[in-house]
């Protein structure tokens, strides 16, 4: 059921007891924005949460305007639910932490915690191995990448707690999504024994639990559309669990429903009238004065009318195809004058309002 910006939030959100949250979509569609905006979300009601990169692309720090994030957890904003532009609540601030998982160090702190190589894990970084391997079996990457995550899910603290109250995690594209999620098959071939085949089983039991959801962003358009709609069939099909869908950069309507249905009459006449009464031919009020004046404009505001109501009718078919594969749908808006870290704690209020989180 799709929820639009500026309806009243919901008493329950709608991923209770999900912990682990992977935020997919096709390239250009502004995934890794709202990632982060989905975690300020999670952590406005005063919760502790951890957003991840995967793809050592940077787009968190740069969100954020700080420095690169290290191979290391570091608290990156604090955000209260007054911030988000919602009424404050009794849970006080929450915080955000980040991760830009490196995978030569991650590989490294998996021979040590698996094979307690210690310093001659060092010695294979040197010599290239890291590379190699992750080469040659693309999905050992996958496994540390994703168990890397699942692990930050489900972490202690020394009085019994979870570290964090969810996991947001930057995953890679919609076309490869499923790919990176499905690891267990990814190395099956390859280690049937032994500690990787044990720590992508480990992985799938989190990534296929209800602890999780993946989520996928797209915009009004047709091939996101369309991509969205394979990627949520090949999740479903891997039996992963498919979350809701983000619609980025949804633009106001300019025109009413009235006005677009009747943009392919002959309006000339109607409009140089509209226009001449608002004023813009001048004090003159001989008609062929106003209209001389006006004329110039007619041509392109009626092009921009057509254009528009041809927008229009193609986003009401993609929310009509998003509409059958009945998930939660949230919509954001079109931030016109760029994401700065104002519009991400703006796009993270209305995921909170309409229940994202």
């Amino acid at each position: 059921m799709a929820r639009t910006p500026g309806q009243a939030a919901r008493r329950d959100p709608d991923w209770e007891g999900v912990r682990l949250h992977v935020v997919s979509g096709k390239g250009g569609t502004g995934k890794t924005t709202l990632a982060a905006a989905l975690a300020l979300a999670l952590a406005a009601d005063g919760g502790r949460v951890l957003l991840i990169e995967v793809e050592g692309r940077q787009g968190i720090a740069e969100l954020f305007g700080i420095a690169a994030l290290p191979y290391e957890e570091r608290r990156i904003a604090s955000v209260s639910r007054t911030q988000l532009g919602l009424p404050a609540g009794e849970g006080g601030a929450g915080e955000v932490l980040a991760l830009a998982i490196d995978t030569e160090q991650a590989l490294l702190e998996y021979l040590e915690m698996f094979y307690k190589l210690g310093r001659a894990g060092k010695a294979l970084q040197k010599v290239g191995f890291v590379d190699f391997a992750t080469t040659i079996a693309p999905g050992v990457r996958d496994v540390l990448l994703t168990g890397k995550a699942c692990e930050a899910a489900r972490r202690k603290g020394p009085d019994g707690r979870r570290r964090y109250d969810a996991v947001v995690m930057d995953a890679p594209p919609t076309g490869r999504i499923t790919r990176f999620l499905n690891v267990n098959s990814e190395v099956a071939g390859l280690a049937r024994i032994g500690p990787i085949h044990t720590q992508a089983q480990a992985v799938m039991r989190v990534l296929r639990s209800p602890e999780t959801a993946v989520h996928l962003v797209t915009l009004l358009e047709e091939m996101p559309v369309q991509e969205t709609v394979d990627g949520i069939a090949e999740l479903r099909e891997a039996k992963l669990p498919v979350g809701g869908v983000m619609v980025n950069m949804v633009r106001p309507p300019v025109l009413d429903a009235a006005a677009v249905a009747a943009v392919d009459g002959d309006h000339r006449e109607e409009v140089a009238l509209a226009l001449g009464e608002a004023g813009l031919g001048g004090r003159s009020r001989r008609a062929e004065t106003v209209r001389a004046a006006v004329e110039p404009l007619l041509d392109p505001l009626l092009e921009q009318a057509r254009e528009h109501a041809e927008r229009v009718e193609l986003e009401r078919e993609q929310r009509a195809d998003l509409q059958q594969l009945r998930l939660p749908t949230y919509e954001l808006p079109l931030l016109g004058e760029g994401v700065d870290l104002g519009g991400l704690y703006r796009l993270a209020g209305e995921l909170k309002r309409q229940g994202a989180a």
